[in-house]
């Protein structure tokens, strides 16, 4: 038989438990605790008692009690791509004392009903999201259990009263453009991500930029959405690569998406950089491994995921107040898919 004594003394209590002992559903305790409407008086009394009595002290007050776990949910684990982004996450998590637990979305939105119930069962110090987006009624419920939440590179729009760390991708659109249109490119096609997703269109937009300030005409037809990965590149470089009037050169938004450009090109016997000078956008691995080796922009993904971990950390641990978006640097790595565009090239 359990007392109110031996209640008192339970060091572990949870949300969840309370929710259990109570016969109601984790949401609810969670309206209880942060004084919300849409839970009876009778309901809420017996609530009340079960948080007394269990000695429950609100996550958020005063200092957070730490578990040493913090969520790191990612769009999908594509290994060349996010493994700098995990290894930023476990060292920087190292660093402060907790431990990542890792889930991917699998390219889906974040948050349903199972995983925020999951969250609040086990308990986790914070959540870093990245590349991914967070199901509105999943970012109310991590906000009513006190859950902070860091984004990286959000996948949607970014969301307002939740830190942010963010490449600098305009930037980079611009300075990859202005590369090839030092070496004495024109026709320079792009290649970006999905439509509507922030970096994607922020690095449409620095390409624009670029060409805006050299007056150098904008072609609808070399101007092209994907989704980041190689099939994309290729598909829409087979599409510029059949115009009359051809690329000289091909920004792509990513370096996955720069190796399947190189394919396209192979495929039309196009020599790089002889034929087409090809930047791409990251700067992990597999642009040195590329042949020739990829020119591209930094993106300091591991800083990124380490600057979110510590700013998760920060606001858990410390009650710290955060800035609203932080942006990092990118910079261009030049190797050898650039150069000047030979005649030939120039007037096909």
């Amino acid at each position: 038989m359990t007392t109110d004594g031996q209640r008192r003394q339970s060091p572990r209590v949870t949300i969840a438990h309370i929710a259990q002992q109570a016969g109601v559903s984790v949401p609810t305790v969670s309206k209880v605790l942060n004084g919300r409407s849409g839970v009876s008086d009778k309901k809420r009394a017996a609530i009340q008692r079960l948080l007394d009595e269990y000695g429950y002290e609100r996550r958020g007050t005063a200092r957070r009690q730490r578990v040493g776990l913090i969520d790191v949910v990612i769009r999908d684990l594509d290994p060349i791509w996010a493994m700098p982004l995990l290894q930023g996450a476990e060292e920087e998590a190292r660093r402060v004392g907790a431990s990542i637990v890792l889930s991917s979305t699998h390219g889906r939105q974040a948050g349903s009903r199972h995983w925020v119930q999951h969250l609040a069962t086990r308990r986790t110090d914070a959540v870093v999201l990245v590349v991914s987006e967070l199901a509105p009624e999943a970012a109310e419920e991590l906000c009513r259990l006190h859950t902070p939440i860091v984004l990286v590179d959000p996948a949607g729009a970014e969301p307002s009263g939740m830190p942010t760390v963010v490449a600098a991708n305009r930037a980079g659109g611009r300075l990859a453009t202005e590369h090839l249109l030092r070496l004495g490119h024109r026709r320079i096609g792009i290649i970006t991500g999905p439509e509507g997703v922030g970096c994607s269109e922020d690095r449409l937009a620095g390409y624009a930029d670029a060409l805006r300030a050299r007056g150098v005409p904008q072609d609808p037809r070399l101007q092209h959405y994907g989704d980041f990965m190689a099939a994309s590149g290729a598909s829409a470089a087979r599409r510029m690569l059949r115009l009359k009037n051809r690329p000289t050169a091909i920004f792509a938004g990513t370096d996955q998406t720069a190796s399947g450009v190189y394919e396209a090109a192979a495929a039309r016997g196009l020599r790089i950089p002889e034929d087409l000078s090809v930047v791409g956008f990251d700067d992990v691995v597999l642009a040195e491994w590329m042949r020739p080796a990829l020119t591209t922009v930094h993106q300091p993904l591991m800083e990124m995921a380490r600057t979110a971990i510590r700013t998760a950390a920060a606001i858990a641990y410390e009650g710290a107040e955060v800035p609203q978006r932080i942006e990092l640097p990118t910079s261009l790595t030049v190797r050898r898919s650039t150069a000047t565009p030979t005649r030939a090239a120039a007037a096909s």
